[in-house]
């Protein structure tokens, strides 16, 4: 073989190598698939109505939490349809972590102070995790004096742990289901339950960019208990470090220990309570 022929033997070969290279590179990023992704902003607070979200806070991120129940409409003009009434949560949220959140807060009603832990398990992603879960676990004590009974500390405690399990279907749209256990020491009447189970459904919907309705309605398991299931139904305002949560609800007390086996109120005759959450975020330690 003469040295023309070799070398236009040598420049076929290496044109052909080139080229089967080439699709190799094309088919290997044709299978690639793309990197997973956290999907954030389930919710935009911390709140549906009453009851948590699954988010959690960045790290060294302080909530402060001003929240408002008043009368009920039905009481009329007099009251001021219960604008004359309030009732009253001052809460702070501190994130331990990216997943780890503990809160604090006192209720003018019944003199309520709660507090409580809230850990984010596992966060929807968009290669495999389809859902986000959080746990919450929450302990309440109510101080109001009740001469009439024989009251000690440990008989004014209530406990309330919760799974939330939460799916964002997509920008507009998420969903949440809240199996929930109540444990109450000391119980109003013999008929009532100290254990209660119950199964909370929320979700929103996004109106705009900003703004968003909510909603959230719980089911006691039981028979003949006393009172009604609560309910809610709202809408999210976000202006930069404030969210504006306005809402209509059943229920006049703001922990779980007490809306959610002690709500008095009937939605459906009128007995709705005005409200609001007004939440400011701080960044008060390092992330």
């Amino acid at each position: 073989m003469d040295l023309k022929k070799l070398y236009f033997t040598w420049i076929i070969s290496v044109v052909t190598f080139s080229a089967q290279g080439q699709d190799l590179i094309e088919q290997l990023k044709a299978d690639k698939k793309p990197a997973s992704e956290i999907v954030a902003g389930t919710f935009k607070g911390t709140r549906i109505i009453n009851g948590q979200t699954v988010e959690t806070r960045g790290k060294g991120n302080l909530d402060v939490i001003i929240s408002h129940r008043f009368g009920t409409l039905n009481s009329g003009g007099y009251n001021l349809w219960g604008l004359d009434d309030s009732n009253v949560r001052l809460g702070l949220e501190y994130s331990i972590s990216d997943r780890v959140t503990v809160g604090f807060g006192r209720n003018s009603l019944n003199k309520v102070y709660d507090s409580y832990i809230k850990a984010r398990i596992l966060r929807q992603n968009t290669q495999g995790m389809p859902i986000s879960v959080t746990w919450v676990s929450d302990i309440s004590v109510y101080t109001l004096k009740r001469p009439e009974l024989p009251m000690n500390f440990t008989r004014r405690l209530r406990y309330v742990h919760q799974l939330l399990l939460a799916r964002k279907f997509s920008s507009g749209v998420s969903l949440q289901l809240m199996p929930s256990f109540v444990h109450r020491n000391l119980v109003p009447t013999q008929e009532e339950p100290n254990n209660l189970g119950a199964l909370g459904i929320g979700g929103r919907v996004a109106l705009s960019k900003r703004v968003h309705l909510t909603g959230e309605y719980y089911y006691r398991f039981g028979k003949d208990l006393p009172g009604y299931n609560s309910l809610g139904i709202g809408v999210d305002i976000e202006t930069g470090g404030h969210v504006f949560q306005l809402h209509l609800t059943n229920s006049n007390e703001m922990t779980p220990s007490g809306f959610i086996p002690s709500t008095q109120g009937n939605f459906f005759e009128g007995d709705i309570h005005f409200g609001f959450n007004v939440v400011r975020a701080f960044q008060v330690g390092r992330r």
